[in-house]
């Protein structure tokens, strides 16, 4: 088999990560093997390192799998002008307005942010405004006061919407963990240092791979006025479940949890434990078994949020290409986890 043989079988396959352009020379475009169209005959094809080899050829550019990137380009400015919009607005803009605003229609434009958002104008301003409320109580606002300064009507609209929104009612987030007793561990583990925190209904916290202070530090910002505890011996186990895991990921690390988040987060972390060990997932197939096929960034952001890493393990996600993108304790750790995974998946046959 040649090269060029090779880089129509890409084509036949719609490889989105291949790095070369194809031609058609009945139809005179130039195209990304992902492209969605009908498939050419083989004969009336030419391959082309680069948009611009294949223009200098006398090809055009596809519209419908927009091989430059431009009309890609333009969406993305586009929507991010409509989330600054919405960001600086107090009230939930129409899809009217954004519509206006974009000068494009209210069906093109709606596409357009579903497309680069994985979500409907509404319910980015409905996540938008769920953060700002977040922000001002965890910042000890009045529930009234933050009520009313992130843009809802009023408080009994918050109260009815409370799972959806905060994942716990306005009085928890506002108290920041007040009146609760966080007791933490740290040890040593294959990535340097570990720290686990749990309250008495589970494992809130699992943080690695940073000096103690910092560890120590994130695990405050997230209950800043909780009564933390430090060197409990109770945790001794839980803490040696960690760190053998991390040593030698033979089975999931099976612990209870007290996770706290909005309904869409919880689904998302929920969904996250149900991928083996040794085997990935793509951040839009994570949105697909999560329920929501379109909410790729909405579930990035839930992984990135993730306080318990490794019980919920979010280094199992990837990028549509195979990249390991961004993790929290580092990618080099994500690669290492996802190789000692791998070969503890290979041991077991």
């Amino acid at each position: 088999m040649d090269n060029t043989d090779r880089l129509w079988e890409q084509v036949l396959g719609r490889q989105a990560s291949a790095d070369f352009l194809y031609a058609v020379t009945t139809m005179g475009v130039y195209c990304r093997p992902s492209c969605p169209s009908p498939r050419p005959l083989r004969r009336n094809v030419r391959f082309f390192p680069s948009a611009p080899e294949a223009e200098a050829a006398g090809f055009r550019a596809c519209r419908r799998c927009d091989p430059k990137g431009e009309r890609a380009r333009l969406a993305q400015a586009v929507v991010r002008d409509a989330c600054a919009f919405m960001e600086a607005s107090e009230a939930v803009p129409s899809l009217d307005d954004l519509a206006k605003r974009s000068g494009f229609s209210k069906f093109h434009f709606l596409r357009m942010f579903r497309d680069h958002t994985g979500l409907t104008p509404r319910s980015y301003a409905e996540g938008m405004r769920a953060r700002r409320l977040h922000s001002a109580l965890a910042n000890g606002e009045r529930v009234v006061d933050a009520v009313a300064g992130a843009g809802y009507g009023s408080e009994s609209r918050v109260y009815e919407k409370t799972g959806s929104l905060l994942g716990m009612t306005p009085g928890s987030v506002r108290r920041g963990g007040q009146g609760e007793r966080i007791r933490t561990a740290f040890a040593d583990c294959p990535f340097g240092r570990l720290l686990v925190g749990a309250t008495g209904k589970g494992v809130c916290f699992i943080g690695f791979a940073e000096p103690d202070e910092a560890l120590m530090g994130d695990l405050r910002r997230r209950f800043p006025k909780a009564d933390v505890t430090t060197g409990d011996p109770a945790l001794a186990a839980t803490v040696r479940a960690v760190v053998a895991f991390l040593e030698e990921p033979k089975q999931a690390l099976d612990l209870p949890l007290d996770l706290r988040g909005t309904a869409f987060q919880q689904r998302v972390w929920r969904t996250l434990c149900t991928i083996p060990a040794g085997e990935t997932r793509t951040y839009a197939q994570l949105a697909a078994m999560a329920g929501n096929p379109k909410a790729i960034r909405a579930v990035a952001r839930s992984c990135a949020t993730n306080p318990v890493s490794l019980a919920v393990p979010c280094h199992r996600v990837i990028g549509s290409d195979g990249d390991l993108t961004g993790y929290r304790w580092g990618v080099p750790r994500k690669k290492a986890l996802l190789e000692r995974e791998r070969q503890a998946a290979l041991a077991r046959g």
